[in-house]
Formats: C-alpha cells, sequence, structure tokens
C-alpha cells in the first residue's frame, strides 16, 4: 500500500516538471537593487581597508610597546579585513558556482 502511493507521488513529481530560470528584467526595479547591492559592497570594502588600517597600527603600535595582547588584536583585525575583502570580491562567483552546482541536479 505505501509502496504505491510512493510510485503514485514520484510519477506525480515527474509529470510537474518547474524550472527556474532567473530574469534580471523580469520585475521593475531590478537595476535599483544592483546598484544598491553595489553599493553596499563598495560600503564593505571601506570597513575591511578601516579594519586593516587599525588592526595594521594596533598591531605596530602593541608590537612596539611589548603589549602582545594589543598585537595579537591587530594581527586578528587585519586577517579579519582581508578576509572579509575576500569573500565581498568572490561573493558573485561564489554565488554563481552554487547556482550552476544546484542548475545542474537533475
Amino acid at each position: 500500500m505505501a509502496l504505491a502511493i510512493f510510485v503514485q507521488f514520484q510519477m506525480a513529481l515527474f509529470g510537474a516538471a518547474v524550472s527556474v530560470k532567473p530574469n534580471p528584467g523580469g520585475l521593475p526595479g531590478t537595476s535599483a537593487l544592483e546598484k544598491l547591492i553595489n553599493g553596499l559592497a563598495a560600503v564593505a570594502l571601506l570597513a575591511c581597508v578601516a579594519g586593516v588600517l587599525i588592526g595594521a597600527a594596533q598591531w605596530a603600535l602593541g608590537s612596539r610597546s611589548n603589549n602582545y595582547s594589543h598585537a595579537s588584536d591587530g594581527k586578528s583585525k587585519v586577517m579579519y579585513g582581508l578576509l572579509g575583502a575576500f569573500i565581498v570580491g568572490a561573493a558573485a562567483a561564489i554565488i554563481n558556482f552554487f547556482y550552476d552546482s544546484g542548475s545542474a541536479v537533475r
């Protein structure tokens, strides 16, 4: 009984094929959203630059004054800023990779 219901469910799924094809021009306001996202990426990059500069200054001052806690915190801030910049730069490629991978599933 359960197997028959499962087979009917599978047949219904194969009969109802759904496809998704993103269309940037499909909705009004998409270009405004793209501009907004590009602006947010620019602000995020500026924040990463500020984090790297602040971290580098803290790292240098902490090392110079033999304060290893501040030097370690500065190193961490530099690395977080660099990692953040990498993620902002690679975000579109990462999203496209996973979208293409998901589109290949049949």
